[in-house]
């Protein structure tokens, strides 16, 4: 009788459900240094969440942070640039590659990206009455990808074009050396090959003397190609010196007989890796020193377990080199999930509207004019 009483109340105690967790949301509340300790305890963080690159490229009076809370453990970010004329009812509020909801050793929670949907859609559309657009970190047919699109299915996707669409390859790095060395295009191996062949040594590291270093190299590379970018490397220079040690860009340069020839820069945070910047001298080229950089920039992010690489943008039309020396790493051809835009306020959602449809046709004409005169 006495054990049925005490299976009986071990029951009650396994169906007694859990209580509802208390869900906080944080807005402008973080600082500096503790949005970035935030930010490193995320899979999915990225450089353009980092206060460095917002307080640099935007301004710091222009962001804004929001923090989203679970039974006061922090399980969501979002840093948006807040574009809004002084006096004025209207305005923007911009999100880069966020939000930041993949807490390291977790899976990914629907609950939490749909938390942060209804936190970004109150604070910056219903309270702020801005237009919100959202350019997510989820590619087209991941997982993440879903649960932007149900958590945000009030939001209208815009269409791609060439403005908005980011396309690429990625890398999937969990291969061992061996296995990655063999899944490259034989062409591309064979020049990794015949760089390692021609007496080249890198040196890699996240200091301001490198990153100086690779300007001098991109700004006689431009010089020599004579070619249109919107790339500021001297931006990403201000951004490298404000980052913290543990987030900054690696600097990889390839050299020759003491001479810098090649280089690249790489940011890696959470489980990901971004190629943003690669410079080249003529020497380098013969050197082959673009496939040695990125082979040994592979083997740093696997000693740094990152799991995912990606090359940073592909465009065959515009840039037909380009896109098929990334072909060669045999990564995944992905595209990038468009922006999400929602507004309730009239004037926000016509103003805004009209200058980023300006803005989208200045950079579709630089960019087809820097594909035309890139080599």
């Amino acid at each position: 009788m006495a054990s049925s009483v005490i299976a009986t109340a071990d029951q009650e105690r396994v169906k007694k459900p859990a209580p509802d967790p208390v869900w906080q949301v944080e807005v402008d509340r973080a600082t500096p240094a503790e949005w970035c300790q935030m930010l490193d305890l995320f899979d999915d963080a990225n450089i353009y969440q980092t206060w460095s690159y917002g307080a640099v490229r935007w301004g710091r009076k222009n962001l804004s942070h929001l923090v989203l809370r679970r039974n006061d453990e922090v399980v969501g970010l979002a840093q948006l640039r807040i574009v809004r004329p002084a006096n004025l009812k209207f305005g923007m509020a911009y999100l880069r590659w966020g939000p930041i909801c993949h807490r390291q050793g977790s899976e990914l929670d629907a609950e939490v990206f749909l938390r942060m949907a209804s936190a970004l859609r109150e604070e910056y559309v219903c309270k702020r009455r801005l237009l919100l657009q959202i350019l997510p970190n989820a590619f087209v047919g991941t997982a993440r990808a879903e649960m932007f699109r149900t958590a945000f299915s009030n939001f209208a996707l815009e269409p791609p074009t060439p403005a908005n669409l980011y396309r690429t390859f990625v890398v999937d790095l969990s291969p061992s050396l061996s296995e990655l060395r063999k899944k490259l295009d034989p062409k591309w191996r064979n020049k990794l090959a015949g760089a390692q062949k021609n007496g080249l040594t890198v040196r890699a590291g996240s200091t301001a003397d490198q990153y100086r270093t690779f300007c001098e190299m991109y700004r006689q590379m431009r010089n020599r190609k004579t070619f249109d970018t919107t790339v500021d490397v001297e931006e990403f220079d201000r951004i490298q010196q404000d980052l913290p040690d543990d987030q900054r860009m690696q600097i990889l340069i390839g050299e020759q007989q003491g001479r810098p020839v090649a280089g690249v820069v790489v940011s890696a945070m959470g489980d990901s890796a971004i190629y943003l910047l690669g410079a080249t001298s003529d020497d380098g080229l013969k050197a082959k020193g673009s496939y040695l950089l990125q082979w040994t920039a592979i083997q740093w992010l696997k000693e740094n377990t990152i799991r995912w690489y990606d090359l940073g943008g592909i465009d065959p039309e515009s840039n037909p080199g380009v896109y098929q020396f990334k072909k060669g790493f045999s990564g995944a051809d992905l595209t990038q999930l468009g922006p999400l835009t929602t507004c309730e306020n009239v004037l926000s959602s016509a103003v805004v509207k009209a200058s980023l449809n300006m803005s989208r046709a200045i950079r579709v004409f630089q960019s087809r004019r820097a594909g035309k005169s890139a080599v």
